[in-house]
């Protein structure tokens, strides 16, 4: 039961990276989001990560830890895309 919720937990969670995804991709602009807050998020899921493996836990919940973190690096690729996008509008201007 506690795997079943821990990965309830995680695609709970995991639902909001596309679809953030998308919208950055979509916005062409980094003025709204904050890497620091990626960094932090990335470094939970990796504490997660690791205590499973420390635990000796190792089961299918791996999977969607693997999937959001997956998903968060694609958005911080995207924010520095988009940092990039600004600096370029920012010159242009």
């Amino acid at each position: 039961m506690q795997n079943i919720l821990e990965t309830i937990m995680l695609i709970c969670f995991g639902l909001s990276w596309p679809i953030n995804f998308i919208k950055s991709l979509m916005a062409k602009t980094a003025k709204s989001t904050s890497l620091p807050f990626y960094l932090l998020i990335t470094v939970g899921y990796i504490a997660g990560i690791a205590a499973k493996f420390i635990g000796g836990n190792i089961n299918y919940v791996l999977i969607a830890y693997f999937i959001n973190i997956l998903f968060v690096i694609l958005n911080i690729c995207v924010y520095f895309r988009n940092k990039t996008l600004d600096k370029r509008n920012l010159n242009n201007a």
